[in-house]
Formats: structure tokens, C-alpha cells, sequence
């Protein structure tokens, strides 16, 4: 298996581009089986959690292309026939369950294997069934596979008040798309505000739903008779820019990340500027170097959008595992996101978990070390670390890694890492 080998100290400087948002491209490949004709993706990261969802596109009739020199994808849904999304696909990631929405609305059925995707929690669709079956849809668990449709197999999804319990992101999404091709409003109290919920929206509205307030608490749709296939640009990856921001932060002399959208990333921005980074921003890059003056040490919460992201916090763990004193991290969306933490610690980094705590004493260096990437963040917050390590690193399991970053090591590689992948 390939394994990434950093030999550490190197100073991070000179321009990184950010690729597409993995958490828009794969929601808006979803949703292109609500669409008669064609539709074509731009700005598609070439990972493998895009390869993933085209297979499961594929197994379900559609005809999809990947251009990886351009990062398009070309798909056509008039070959669906099939309404099953299989294990051996879902598993690999959890994003796969989101065509449950766009085929009850389409076709009035589905069955999708109970989602997997990274080991960081409990991640149940409840909320996806709840908002279905008061949209009319009847369903049951049964082998490990959930099985919906709409009652009595006939007639359309009907627009509902949809109230959800907790802001879920991929709730918001699949309950989003549902409700476009529904007969009458739908309406969705207490959703998700990511702004890929927008970069959905608008890809929607682009094939010509009708849809307002994404990015708020309450979403309206109207369902309308059919949507057509569009072209459209996925937005940039805000996770990936602020990982390299991160990057520059902990080990930089001046790191340009090209395609950050600052605006969608304002608390983590915030708390870097709190510890004593230099940021610079401008409209689609953000400029960052560690400055002159002694760093801080700060306290981080996670909480969804606009809170500090949870995927951000691996990340900034390495970061703060650096800095003198102590710093404290509360996990607040997912319970198993600190299984990463031993890891770092066999790097020489000094915390201690308490419930869903991190207390972070400061260390001066960390040491190279053979390491594990347990999921897709905790692997990348691996790299930074060993960036920062005196010696060689090894990180492994970096399928984990190319599920959500384009050509990773690559791109540390263009602003002066000491990176390789080994197989």
C-alpha cells in the first residue's frame, strides 16, 4: 500500500492552488439524477471519492465521464433503470446515500446501503427517513439496506414543513433535493448553512428549480414539473485552503493559497489571528505567515456552520501542539474525531483527551515517526505534523487522504515540502 514519507524541517514558501470542494462536487453529482439531458461538472477535484460516486452513478444506469486534465465530469441520467446503491460503493463513503433524495423524487423508490466513509462517529440518516415519510415515502431497514419509496408506488413526493432536530448538513441536501420535482412547498426549518448547501442551491437553480434561502435557517423550495441538465463550476475547497493556510502557519515564511475563499472560513481565520498569524486576505486568496511576535495559546469549539468546522480540527490540533501553553479543543459534532491523538502524541505532542476535551500542552518540536491516517483529516493533520518534525515521517493508510485531497503531495511539494508517496 502507498504511504506518503516526509523528511521534515523544510520552510513552506511560494503559491498553492486550491481544487474544488469535495463536499459540493459529490453532492452536485447527486443531484444530476433529478435532470433530463446533459449535465457538466468544472472545478471536480480528481480524488477518489469523486471516482466512488461516478461508479455509483454508473451502477445505477447513468453514463458518466470523467475529464481529469480539464477536472470535468459529463453525466446523463436518461440511462437509470436501477434504483439500488450497493454496499461495496456506499461503504467506502458516506456521501453515496445522498441519490436516496434525487431518486424518490425522480422515480418514487430506492434502496441504499446503510452509509460508511470515515470512522469519526455516529452519523445516522434518521433525519434523512424522517423528512422522506412526511413527504410521503414509506421505509424499512432490512440486510443492512434501507429501503424507501413512495406510498403505495404511486404519484409524486408532496411538498411538507420539514423541521429538522439538528442542522444536518447531508439531511439539508437530500431533503433539498427531494423536494424539487415534489408536487407543492416544501419547507426546512433549522437547516444546515454550509456554504456548499448554497453551492447546491444554485446548481439547482441553475437546472431550474425553485429554491430560496439557502444558507439560512429555513430553506423554501417549490417543486416543479422537471429540471434540465446545466453546466455549472464547483465551488473551492474552504477544508483544503484551510489546511495549507495551516500549513504555512505552522511552518511557513510566506504561504499565498490561491482560491480561498475567506469569507465561507471566518472563525478559523479568526483563531489564527488570535493565536498571532499573519493573515492576509483578498478576494480569492489568503495570505499567511507566522510574524514577528510570541504565539498564543486558544481555546477552539467546534459547531456547525458558521462555527469552527469540525473537519478543521485535526488540523489546527497540529498547529496548537505547537504552540507554548495550554490550548483546549472541544469536539462538539462528532465523538470519535480525536482518534488521531495517539498518533500525534507517538510524534512527540503532548495531549490529553477528557470526554469530548483536548487539552493541548505545547511541545518545542515534534519526531519524526512511523504513523497511521485513521480518516481523511486525521491523516492530513499527519502530514502537517510531519512537516513540522525533525527526521522522517511515514504516514500510512494514505487512502484515507486521496479521498479528499487532489494530488496533496504534489501540491506541499510546490511550496518546498520534503514529500514523497512511496508504494
Amino acid at each position: 500500500m502507498a504511504k506518503f514519507v516526509i523528511n521534515g524541517g523544510k520552510k513552506l514558501t511560494g503559491r498553492v492552488k486550491v481544487s474544488g470542494a469535495k463536499n459540493s462536487a459529490l453532492k452536485l453529482m447527486a443531484a444530476s439524477i433529478l435532470a433530463t439531458g446533459k449535465t457538466v461538472l468544472e472545478n471536480v477535484p480528481q480524488i477518489e471519492d469523486v471516482q466512488t460516486m461516478a461508479q455509483v452513478l454508473r451502477t445505477l444506469g447513468a453514463r458518466v465521464e470523467l475529464d481529469q486534465e480539464k477536472g470535468a465530469v459529463e453525466i446523463e441520467t436518461g440511462g437509470i433503470r436501477s434504483f439500488e446503491a450497493p454496499y461495496q460503493l456506499v461503504r467506502k463513503m458516506r456521501a453515496s446515500i445522498l441519490v436516496a433524495g434525487p431518486l424518490l423524487s425522480r422515480f418514487g423508490k430506492v434502496k441504499v446501503a446503510v452509509p460508511g466513509g470515515c470512522n469519526i462517529g455516529s452519523r445516522q440518516i434518521d433525519l434523512h427517513l424522517k423528512g422522506f415519510e412526511v413527504m410521503g415515502t414509506e421505509s424499512f431497514l432490512e440486510h443492512g439496506y434501507v429501503h424507501a419509496r413512495i406510498k403505495n408506488g404511486i404519484g409524486k413526493l408532496s411538498g411538507a414543513l420539514i423541521d429538522l432536530d439538528f442542522p444536518s448538513r447531508g439531511a439539508t441536501e437530500n431533503i433539498m433535493m427531494a423536494a424539487c420535482l415534489a408536487k407543492g412547498k416544501t419547507v426546512i426549518n433549522n437547516a444546515a448553512k454550509e456554504p456548499e448547501i448554497v453551492d447546491l442551491a444554485n446548481f439547482l437553480i441553475s437546472m431550474g428549480a425553485d429554491i430560496e434561502g439557502a444558507g439560512r435557517d429555513c430553506i423554501n423550495i417549490k417543486g416543479t414539473g422537471t429540471l434540465k441538465g446545466a453546466s455549472y463550476r464547483v465551488m473551492a475547497d474552504s477544508i483544503e485552503a484551510g489546511t495549507f493556510i495551516t500549513a504555512g502557519a505552522i511552518w511557513g515564511r510566506d504561504v499565498t493559497v490561491e482560491g480561498a475563499l475567506a469569507h465561507n472560513m471566518e472563525i478559523f481565520l479568526t483563531k489564527l489571528k488570535e493565536i498571532g498569524i499573519d493573515i492576509e486576505v483578498s478576494k480569492d486568496k489568503v495570505r499567511v505567515s507566522r510574524g514577528e511576535g510570541p504565539f498564543r495559546s486558544v481555546h477552539v469549539s467546534t459547531l456547525p456552520y458558521p462555527g469552527f468546522p469540525t473537519d478543521l480540527q485535526p488540523i489546527m490540533a497540529v498547529l496548537l501542539a505547537t504552540i507554548p501553553g495550554i490550548s483546549i479543543i472541544t469536539e462538539n459534532v462528532f465523538e470519535n474525531r480525536f482518534m488521531y491523538v495517539d498518533e500525534l502524541n507517538r510524534m512527540g505532542a503532548n495531549i490529553k483527551i477528557d470526554g469530548h476535551h483536548a487539552i493541548i500542552r505545547g511541545v518545542e518540536s515534534f519526531s519524526g515517526a512511523p504513523v497511521t491516517a485513521c480518516d481523511l483529516r486525521a491523516g492530513a493533520a499527519l502530514v502537517l505534523a510531519g512537516l513540522k518534525a525533525e527526521g522522517l515521517t511515514e504516514v500510512v493508510d494514505i487512502f484515507h487522504i486521496q479521498r479528499g485531497y487532489e494530488c496533496f503531495d504534489e501540491k506541499l511539494s510546490k511550496i518546498g515540502a520534503n514529500i514523497m508517496k512511496v508504494d
